[in-house]
């Protein structure tokens, strides 16, 4: 019996091209991602990616996703170590803040919200639950801070929701590159804010 030649067109594992479409944004920019450029890279023709993604927002945003599956994995684990609340809060932010100009998850963020607005209701659902996962992590974690006497006694929600939104403003600021708002300077932004609004005084 005579084995069949393996197809020389079969379509590389899906995580394959999200990974390849990342490493686009991160070396040539956003502008630098089209289907036929993408096609080409991980050996497809754009007619097959638009068979697997139907249109290249839906591209964007499994992209994304796979980026915060990674992007999970590592604040899972940063939740996860033996150290205080308050270091722990201070790595989540650090995890959160866009390493600097142009960085791509941050650039691709951008870009998937500013489509939302005409987008279905199902990629609107997916984006909240990006959201949502960030949010019930810094939740859970103000709530043991509190209750360990490191932080102040405040709402956990309310609060998250409060310093998530500074996160975003100041993560924009970052990676559009408005002069004077850097990595640095946005860190050392949260950090002031967070000792006068939430570290406890020393006994």
């Amino acid at each position: 019996m005579t084995v069949s030649p393996r197809r020389r067109h079969t379509a590389p594992p899906r995580e394959d091209v999200l990974a390849a479409a990342m490493d686009t944004i991160a070396e040539h920019g956003l502008d630098a991602l089209t289907m036929a450029g993408l096609g080409r890279e991980v050996g497809m023709s754009s007619g097959h990616l638009l068979y697997y993604f139907r249109t290249k927002d839906e591209l964007l945003l499994r992209t994304l996703e796979w980026s915060e599956g990674r992007l999970g994995a590592e604040r899972s684990a940063l939740l996860s170590r033996r150290q205080s609340a308050a270091e722990r809060l201070d790595g989540y932010v650090a995890l959160y803040l866009p390493d600097g100009h142009r960085d791509p998850h941050w650039t691709l963020w951008l870009e998937v919200w500013n489509s939302s607005q005409n987008a279905p209701d199902d990629a609107r659902d997916r984006q909240a639950a990006i959201e949502g996962a960030w949010h019930r992590d810094l939740v859970a974690l103000l709530a043991e801070g509190i209750s360990r006497g490191e932080f102040r006694p405040v709402d956990p929600d309310r609060y998250a929701t409060r310093l998530r939104a500074m996160l975003d403003g100041l993560s924009i600021h970052v990676v559009v590159g408005l002069p004077g708002t850097g990595r640095a300077d946005a860190l050392a932004h949260v950090r002031e804010f967070l000792g006068q609004t939430l570290r406890a005084p020393a006994s």
